[in-house]
């Protein structure tokens, strides 16, 4: 005989688990990032075309887990906090994953190579807005423990620092995108306009994705303050 457990029928599926796996996928989609710039650099673009599938793959998956965690939520009174807050969470947190995937579409698709002068600066400012996806990530693994303690306490604390750092972090990239910014205004007259035009979209995008980060933090810090 199947052993039944009601109060396991009565919760129904945790929504926890499903929302942090998204935001470690997402995360994992901007990691693949570094990675695709250095390929285009060293002009090894089948090694570039597999990054770029596996960027599109984790979107996908992204995507998947977003559209089952809006139709499992549960709708009970047992979460300790709205279910719009947590599916709002979960937009925010596919932000990242879509970023990383129109970056790389747009580098892909142009074959993007960022010039030598740039090339420094770009992998700085991309391993920054990374490191802020991967901050958000540890964030929201705290959810867990967050929701167990009712958003009280020492965790609440723990979690609060991290996203100080998260902050700091999505700082930096914002004073390394206008450095970026600066360099590339100075070597327009040595390049092609329309190359020009996709260089200064593609960085806004690696802004993009630190700022994408930043506000999985900051809906995470609504949740800690109710």
């Amino acid at each position: 005989m199947v052993s039944r457990n009601p109060l396991g029928n009565l919760f129904g599926r945790s929504p926890i688990g499903p929302i942090q796996e998204h935001m470690q996928i997402a995360t994992e989609a901007a990691e693949h990032l570094p990675e695709l710039i250095q390929a285009a650099a060293d002009n090894n673009w089948d090694r570039a075309r597999e990054i770029h599938k596996a960027i599109k793959a984790a979107e996908k998956e992204a995507d998947k887990l977003k559209r089952s965690v809006r139709r499992h939520l549960p709708k009970s009174l047992f979460l300790p906090v709205p279910r719009s807050d947590l599916l709002a969470l979960v937009a925010i947190q596919d932000q990242v994953a879509n970023t990383a995937k129109d970056f790389a579409s747009i580098f892909m698709g142009r074959d993007m190579r960022f010039p030598d002068k740039m090339f420094p600066a770009v992998l700085e400012l991309t391993a920054t807005s990374v490191a802020c996806c991967q901050h958000a990530l540890r964030a929201i693994q705290e959810l867990d423990e967050l929701l167990e303690v009712g958003f009280t306490g020492r965790e609440v604390k723990r979690v609060e620092v991290m996203l100080k750092e998260l902050d700091k972090l999505e700082r930096s990239t914002d004073k390394q995108q206008f450095a970026l910014r600066r360099k590339l205004f100075r070597l327009e007259n040595e390049l092609p306009p329309v190359d020009v035009m996709f260089y200064y979209r593609a960085t806004a995008l690696l802004g993009t994705l630190a700022d994408s980060a930043e506000s999985v933090g900051d809906r995470l810090q609504i949740l800690l303050a109710k």
